[in-house]
């Protein structure tokens, strides 16, 4: 049995808020005007007027084909909505909570919250070598050049470990970030970052993914690390790497482990790696910007979602909707607990929600520079969450006691600088409501 378990990460608890999660619930609704607001999911755009005309502005403008965001204040039921527009441009059926979005990388948080129970069962730790689970990890070689020729490499002074993996921090490659003759291996040996479409798109060569986690995970091994372990923050394949990591030790399937420990007890009914067929009417339609203009490169109702996947992807292969993901983040909020159940322990989310960079990690000129890095999502400042590459986003705030999510569906997400806006949009409503307290 692992002996790095999260006996051992007090600096790490100390990170986050302290005291009953229910009672900083209570304090930060108790500071805005609306914390008692019923319990039941409804439009609530006039308290966020900002957020609400940023939605207007994309939707009707049809620049997308839908905006819909939701807010939740600690342990309410529901999460409030803002925002809305429809399945599919070319289709009048509207968005709502049930519909269903592929959230890609939103799926990180999902899996590295999966990592932090098995974590605190002490069926792994956090800073257990890989190689003590997947042993064809022990001898990792590193490139020279990251962009470089893979013979030229030099041995890995330190092993992989699970901190590593829950951070972007191992070192490894992923197809969607890799360039030069890492990426070609990424796509000659099946290792892809996510499912896009059924057809041909430029910039997605087409690619046979590998025939599993397993072989995933092996072909994986066989490949030179990008950086040399625990050294810098590169968006990586690793929470991918995480769910074969999760099979082993558990067990079970992947998705049968996050059906089981967290999509079951959380009510997540509508969260899937493949949509079925009953379902694929609540799918939107995931489109292509080119110039400024939306083109369908998913149909929701022939989408490539509704295939059963070939690698069951932990850092970017699930589907799911806006009531879904809530209450998973409702779950975090509530420190692993949802109404009368608990999911996970409240040290586990605590942890798993901290900083987890390891202390020789450079995070200059990163994505990610000063800020920290939990299980799978950005932690900064008591928030954590993780976007999406299809646009979405969705975090949990502990010193307000607020979850967002942010839903749409176009690609590249920075084709429209709709997330900036967003959260520049939801400070304006924010303060905004301080000041309304204030003056009361």
């Amino acid at each position: 049995m692992p002996t790095h378990t999260l006996d051992t990460l007090a600096l790490s608890r100390r990170a986050l808020i302290r005291g009953s999660a229910l009672l900083a619930g209570g304090a930060a609704l108790s500071t805005l005007p609306f914390g008692r607001a019923a319990f039941a999911m409804h439009d609530v755009s006039e308290a966020w007027p900002n957020v609400a005309a940023l939605a207007d502005k994309y939707v009707s403008s049809r620049k997308v084909a839908n905006l819909f965001l939701t807010f939740g204040w600690g342990q309410e039921d529901h999460a409030h909505t803002v925002g809305g527009g429809t399945l599919s441009l070319a289709k009048p059926a509207p968005v709502d909570g049930d519909s269903l979005f592929r959230i890609y990388s939103m799926t990180k948080p999902i899996t590295g919250m999966a990592t932090m129970i098995l974590i605190d069962e002490g069926k792994l730790g956090l800073d257990q070598p890989l190689h003590e689970i997947l042993p064809k990890f022990r001898d990792m070689q590193v490139l020279i050049n990251p962009e470089g020729a893979l013979e030229e490499t030099v041995a890995a002074t330190r092993p992989i470990t699970i901190r590593q993996l829950l951070t972007h921090t191992a070192g490894l490659g992923y197809q969607i970030i890799s360039k030069g003759p890492l990426q070609a291996a990424f796509n000659e040996q099946g290792l892809v970052g996510g499912r896009v479409s059924r057809i041909p798109l430029p910039g997605f060569p087409p690619v046979t993914p590998a025939p599993g986690l397993a072989a995933f995970a092996d072909r994986l091994a066989e490949l030179p690390l990008a950086y040399q372990p625990a050294t810098k923050w590169s968006y990586s394949c690793s929470l991918d790497l995480l769910g074969r990591v999760i099979e082993v030790v558990s067990g079970m399937e992947f998705e049968a482990f996050l059906k089981a420990r967290i999509f079951d007890p959380c009510g997540m009914t509508s969260t899937f790696m493949q949509v079925p067929q009953s379902e694929a009417h609540r799918l939107t339609d995931n489109y292509g910007i080119i110039n400024g203009n939306a083109f369908p490169i998913d149909p929701g109702a022939n989408s490539v979602f509704t295939d059963a996947p070939e690698v069951p992807a932990g850092g970017g292969g699930l589907v799911s909707s806006p009531k879904d993901y809530d209450r998973f983040l409702r779950m975090l909020l509530g420190y692993g607990r949802i109404g009368d159940r608990f999911v996970m322990s409240e040290e586990a989310v605590r942890v798993g929600v901290s900083d987890l960079l390891p202390a020789t990690v450079d995070t200059t000129g990163s994505w990610l520079e000063g800020e920290g890095h939990g299980a799978g999502g950005r932690s900064k400042d008591g928030s954590f969450g993780w976007g999406g590459a299809a646009g979405t986003l969705a975090a949990v705030d502990f010193n307000l006691g607020l979850r967002s999510t942010l839903f749409t569906q176009y690609m590249p997400s920075e084709a429209y600088p709709i997330r900036d806006e967003f959260l520049a949009a939801m400070e304006a409503d924010l303060s905004a409501m301080r000041a309304k307290k204030k003056a009361a």
